[in-house]
């Protein structure tokens, strides 16, 4: 299954066209620490309330189900156990590719794909939209949804901007490109391959954070979501969650 956010329906790549008179300051996303009384961050509530005009969205609407998402930077050797673990447990992902790990990581993208995961663009260079020029930036999301046409056959359909970096404007563009612009509702600092939080921690982060709705940011170079994954799947589920 393809399409995995429920509250995103599909949409078909349309033409790129001139950007309205939007903001372009530089937002930097946070989900917040503040949360409601169904434990959802309420920065990331927010945030769809503000910006799901242009098809940007930090939860979906599913109060039962959570979706699991891993931005895909570079290769650290952890992703073929992780779609393992994926495949185990039954579970379907978004990934979030560079161009970089589009081109390098031809065998894991192709299996992601068989596997009926769902492949995102998250920028062919990673840049920061808002700190390129429109034509930059309809560049940095074009130039990699086109290569993974010609090269996967598949057509990318959600965005995830790099850096964790956005603007009214930037949003307005991703739109126009045909895109959903996809952030998170949780995320924990998974990243840093030299200080890796121990299991039972993210273990406890991750299943203590769980809400319906929930967009879960992983990072697929982390050696703890790889050990950890599969039992944070059975501990979401055990919660009355849909993974």
């Amino acid at each position: 299954m393809r399409y995995i956010i429920p509250a995103i329906v599909t949409a078909a790549v349309m033409p790129v066209s001139a950007v309205y008179a939007t903001d372009n300051r530089v937002i930097g996303y946070g989900q917040g620490t503040n949360l409601d009384s169904l434990n959802r961050p309420v920065d990331a509530v927010q945030f769809n309330e503000r910006y799901s005009d242009f098809d940007a969205y930090a939860v979906s609407d599913d109060e039962k189900r959570i979706v699991i998402t891993f931005d895909q930077g570079y290769e650290n050797g952890y992703t073929a156990k992780i779609l393992d673990t994926l495949k185990e447990k039954n579970v379907k992902a978004i990934f979030f590719l560079t161009g970089d790990y589009a081109k390098k990581e031809e065998s894991l993208v192709k299996r992601m794909i068989n596997e009926g995961h769902t492949i995102g663009n998250h920028g062919m260079t990673h840049a920061s939209l808002p700190k390129l020029s429109q034509k930059e930036a309809e560049e940095e999301i074009m130039s990699l949804h086109n290569f993974v046409i010609n090269n996967y056959g598949y057509e990318m359909q959600y965005f995830r901007c790099p850096c964790g970096e956005y603007s009214e404007q930037a949003l307005e563009t991703v739109q126009k490109c045909g895109y959903k612009t996809v952030f998170w509702s949780f995320a924990y600092v998974d990243w840093k391959t030299d200080s890796q939080p121990c299991p039972a921690e993210g273990i406890r982060k991750l299943s203590e954070s769980a809400h319906g709705g929930e967009i879960l940011l992983l990072h697929s170079v982390s050696s703890t979501n790889a050990e950890i994954l599969g039992q944070v799947i059975d501990n979401f589920r055990e919660q009355g969650f849909t993974v």
